[in-house]
Order: structure tokens, then sequence, then C-alpha cells
């Protein structure tokens, strides 16, 4: 009993140590529990969803704020991942695996990191939620940031590995790094931390610390003597452990490697990766930490006060993963837990005792207390070698986050009355959406669209398109309205004006501005004609020579009758006005052997010759150079 008693006050002291009032950010998409790797398989998302039942029912919601994040992009991810293998797990599905055999291979997509059904979508919803706490801590929108389904620390640039296909920590520190000149990684997975010690081998702005297991032991790296290379020696920080580490033997080394971290190389964030295979009787795992003992690490990291990206990683007990991660979250926001568990829908998979705790085993130790001062002593040795504080220039940072929301965007989500007020609360970034920019049509654009609306406008004025989702026979109805008032306006040109919706005109117009609109007028009925195959504001050549060969007839038979009418030639205007009959004669009799558009074209020599008619004086100008031209070669021939 006293061994318990003493346990419970450990337990409470934890969660009370650092407790000052910080502002959380908690991460939690429901879908998470919802993938399942395969049959079999460690790897449990599932247990996200434990967790997060626990914290739900501690209360704990009341002291943080808990979002939704938006699933990483594939442009987001491509930030760190190549192209193509992104392009492979967005493609590659459990129905369509047998055909990426090859890649399968090249990328190490297989046993331990199998297809499954939402694949790219659960690498999206990890990678989301350390990218948008990174982007609230780079806005100081939050203090700490939690994102337990995060922290896949294997995965590497063009390949999957030890469970994890895409590393959501090395998006975070990127985003991180934007507002940020130096970043600290710190690494309590069992498994050292390769993927994103690889990432950040070579540069001085990220320092990786990893605590693991080392020796004939996945991934089999993270010596300690890998420090490093160019401009990132003495960055990376392996402290390679055996067997059996015990709580209090954790404590004496990891508290002061941080310190002396914090201390040489002073970062300006940190980013924790908790994974709960650390822990003791995990399934995959060997060392011999108690809740408690995990969770020391959480509150340490905690009481430096910087803006801190805790994220979760391995464990593969669930019921020991959820109740870490849920105590840990408690020891974020500064509140005491209750021992026993509260009730909640997972309550089965706490038997039998049904308590907040991950109690230690009698496991033996390998790790002698000579071998902890050593590696100790080596790694702050390395630590000193490290120079002066690096630095960076840094530069203005584009307006929008990757991975994040601006601050605009959110207050549009927030402004949930906004419809009501849109000219009060309308904010920057909606109004954008909705100006148009002027530079958005081209003129060639301009002069298309006019034709097709049978439009016409001066070159000096500029329209603007507001209807382009017209049906074709609302635009045909339209079409032959503005036919019919153009025929009104050139039989009364003085009193009428052309004014649509498609055409910007002065009403005020002088009268030397009406003669060329009405020019246009005349040049848009002549562009309107229907060929023989149908073709809009084109005639064929056959009609033309037709009816040149008629005026020629005519006037022979003119000549050979009535040589003397050469002097009162000019006195026939009504000349013009016959030719149609003689070709509807001739198209009638060819009705039975030509095409159906031969309709077409009489209808067309038919609106022509009413068109003649119905114009005004000064628009048969052109008509009347033509007819005295002709009755200038019978006076010459009668002559």
């Amino acid at each position: 009993m006293g061994e318990e008693e003493t346990n419970m006050a450990q337990l409470g002291s934890v969660a009370l140590n650092g407790s000052s009032p910080k502002k959380v950010a908690y991460f939690y998409d429901s879908d998470i529990g919802n993938y399942a790797y395969v049959t079999g398989h460690p790897m449990k998302p599932h247990r996200i969803r434990l967790a997060h039942s626990l914290i739900m029912q501690y209360n704990l919601y009341q002291k943080m704020e808990i979002y939704r994040a938006k699933p990483a992009t594939r442009g987001e991810m491509t930030q760190f991942h190549t192209d193509d293998y992104i392009d492979f797990l967005q493609k590659v599905t459990p129905d369509n695996m047998d055909s990426y055999m090859r890649e399968q291979g090249k990328y190490n997509v297989g046993d331990d990191c199998p297809v499954f059904d939402g694949l790219f979508e659960f690498c999206g919803i990890s990678a989301g939620g350390s990218m948008e706490g990174a982007a609230r801590l780079n806005r100081q929108k939050c203090d700490i940031a939690v994102n337990w389904a995060g922290g896949l620390h294997h995965a590497k640039k063009c390949e999957a590995s030890g469970f994890c296909y895409v590393n959501d920590i090395v998006l975070g520190i990127l985003e991180l790094l934007r507002f940020m000149k130096r970043v600290l990684y710190i690494d309590i997975d069992v498994h050292h931390g390769d993927g994103v010690e690889e990432a950040f081998y070579t540069t001085d702005r990220v320092m990786t610390v990893s605590f693991h297991k080392y020796g004939e032991y996945f991934p089999g790296t993270g010596e300690l003597r890998d420090i490093g290379i160019g401009q990132g020696k003495h960055y990376s920080v392996n402290y390679p452990l055996r067997d059996g580490i015990t709580d209090e033997s954790y404590k004496s080394i990891f508290e002061p490697v941080i310190e002396n971290v914090m201390k040489y190389y002073q970062p300006e964030a940190v980013v924790l990766q908790c994974g709960g295979d650390s822990l003791s009787g995990d399934r995959l795992g060997c060392f011999n930490l108690s809740m408690d003992g995990h969770a020391n690490c959480v509150s340490y990291v905690k009481s430096f006060g910087l803006p801190t990206l805790v994220l979760g990683g391995g464990g593969y007990t669930m019921r020991n993963v959820a109740r870490t991660w849920a105590y840990e979250t408690g020891v974020l926001v500064g509140q005491d837990m209750s021992r026993t568990l509260p009730y909640n829908e997972y309550y089965e998979y706490y038997a039998p005792d049904f308590e907040l705790n991950v109690r230690s085993s009698n496991m033996e130790n390998s790790n002698s207390r000579e071998y902890l001062e050593k590696i100790t002593a080596a790694v702050i040795d390395n630590l000193r070698n490290t120079g002066p504080v690096p630095s960076v220039q840094m530069q203005d940072v584009p307006r929008k986050p990757f991975g994040g929301m601006t601050d605009e965007e959110e207050a549009e989500l927030d402004d949930l009355d906004e419809d009501e007020n849109k000219d009060v609360r309308m904010t920057e970034h909606r109004w954008d959406k909705q100006v148009e920019n002027g530079a958005e049509f081209e003129p060639s654009d301009d002069d298309e669209l006019a034709r097709a609306n049978g439009a016409t406008r001066q070159s000096s004025n500029k329209r603007t398109f507001t209807d382009f989702g017209k049906d074709t026979e609302e635009e045909d109805a339209a079409n032959s309205v503005e036919a019919a008032d153009g025929k009104a306006a050139e039989a009364n040109p003085e009193d009428s004006h052309d004014v649509n919706d498609d055409t910007i005109e002065d009403i005020g117009a002088t009268e030397q501005e009406k003669e060329p609109a009405a020019e246009t007028s005349v040049e848009k009925a002549d562009n309107d004609k229907t060929d023989g195959d149908g073709d809009v504001g084109m005639t064929d050549s056959a009609p033309a020579e037709e009816e040149a060969k008629i005026k020629e007839e005519e006037l022979e038979t003119e000549n050979a009758s009535a040589p003397e009418a050469a002097g009162t030639a000019t006195a026939e205007p009504e000349k013009p006005a016959e030719e149609p009959n003689a070709k509807q004669d001739e198209a009638n009799a060819s009705k039975d052997t030509e095409k159906p558009a031969g309709d077409e074209e009489s209808k067309a020599e038919k609106a022509e010759t009413a068109d003649k008619e119905e114009q005004p004086a000064d628009a048969m100008d052109v008509d009347g150079d033509k007819e005295k031209e002709g009755e200038a070669k019978v006076t010459e021939a009668a002559s």
C-alpha cells in the first residue's frame, strides 16, 4: 500500500510540474481511427481514437483549443518528398498494387509498409496536423501544439520505412524554419529517428537529439559517432541505449543532455516526438519505462517555455499508448488527473485494473551507471564543439503560410454571421476572390464574343462581359430581337438608337458618330449571309457568278431592243428590285436537283433583297455606284 501511495504522489507531481498556464492547440481528426494497415499488423491507428476518448472524458478539452487540421496536399508533401514517390502513394491501392510491383520495390512498400485502403488520405491527416500545429506556433496562436497522429520519423525522402510513409516531422520543422532560426528535435521513441536525422544531417539550423535502442535492432542506425557532416557537424546527437532502461536511469541521462543542448544551441522552438514504444511491456519495444517516467520527459521540455510541437510516434500496445498520451496531454495543459479511469466507450480495453497507469516490470536493466556516464560525457563534449550559436539571415516570409491558414482565412471562418453584414465584415481575402481582374479578358476575346453575340462596339469603348452562361436558345432569341431592332433603326436612323447589354455607347452621340455606326450595321448585315454549306458570314462564289450573267443578259436585251435608251438609263432604279425574281425562278427550277442548302441560299437572297429595299438612301450608295458603272458601259456600247 505504501508503494502505491508513493507512485500516486509521483504521478501527481509530474502533472503539477511546470503547470504555468500555456495556450495549447490540440489537433485530432475523427477519421484517423478508420484506417487499418493490414490484418495482424502491429501499427494500429485506432490507438489515437482511444487516447482522444480518454482526453475528452478527463475534460482536458476545457483547457485547450481543439482543431481538425486540413489534410496535407500533394504539393505540401513534396516540400520534402520527391514527386514520383508521392504520386505513387496517391495512385496505388490494394486493387491495382499488382501493376505497381516495380514501384513497390523501389519505394520500399511491402511487408512493413503495406498498401492499404486510404493510404494517401491517412498520410495527409498525419502530416496536416503537424504542419498546421507548426504554422500556429509560428504565428504565436498557441504555445504548445499537439498532434498524436504525427511523429512518423522513419519515412525518407523517396521511400517508406518502419510503418512510416510521409515524414510529418520534417514537414513540420520546415514550416517552423520559415520563422525560426534554430529548431531542436527530441526523439524518445525506442527506435532511432533516422528519417529526421537524415533530412537535416548537413545543416546547423536543426539539431536532432535521439535516445534509442542501438544494436541489432531496427533501423540499425544512430551510433554515438554519428554527429553530422559539413555545416551540420556536431548538430546530430545520438544517445545509444541498451535493453531494460528504467525511469531513474532515463531521467539521469535525459535532463543533463537536454540542459546542455539548450545551453549551447539555444533553440527558438522544440519538436518533441513521444513514441510510446519505449514504455514497459510494449509489443515491439525493449525499454522498461513507466508512464510517469515517459511523461517526465514531456514535463521537463515544457519547463523551458519554448514554442513546442508535441507529436506521437511508435507504440504498439494500444491501451498503454492511449493512457500515456492522454496523461501527457494533461501534463501539457497543467491539470492533475485522477488515477481511476472515467467510464468511456473503450473502457473494456483497460482491464483488469482500469487505472491511468503503466507500471514498470522486473526486466533487467542492461544500462550500467558507468556506461551511461561515459555516453553522457561524450555527448556533452560534442555539444561544446558546436561553437557559437548558429544564426541565419532572415528574409521576408511569403504571406501564405505553408500548410496553414492565414489570419484572414481564419477570421472568415470565425465570422459565422458575415452574410448578414457583408458590407462591414467582408475580409480582404474574400473581397479579393470577388474582384474581377481588369486584364482578364484579352482584346481578341472581346472581338470573338462580340461577333458571337451579334453585338457592335466602337474600338474606343472597353466592354465588360457579365453573362456567359446563356443557353443557345436564349442567344438565338436575343439575336432575332437585335436584328429586328437593327432594321427599325436603319429605317428611322434619326429616331432610334441601338443599345444592348454587351455594348457601351454614348446616348448623346453626335450625327458624325452615328454615321460610322450605320455603316457598321450594313457590314454586319452583309457578314450575316449564309452560304450553301450553312456557314454564317460567308457567301458562295457560284450565286455571284450567276447574278453577273443575268445582268449581262438583261443589258444585251436592252441594247438590242432600245439602243436609244442609253440617254435615260439613269432613270431605272427599280431594276435591282426585279433581279431577285429571276433568281427566285432559277432557284425554284433547280429545287428538286440541288441539295437542301439551296433553300438556305434562296432565303438569304430574299433577306438581302428585303434589306436593300428597306435601307435608306445613304445606305444604298454602294449599289448605286455599281449601277452607274453598268450604265456607263451600256452607253459606251451603244455609241
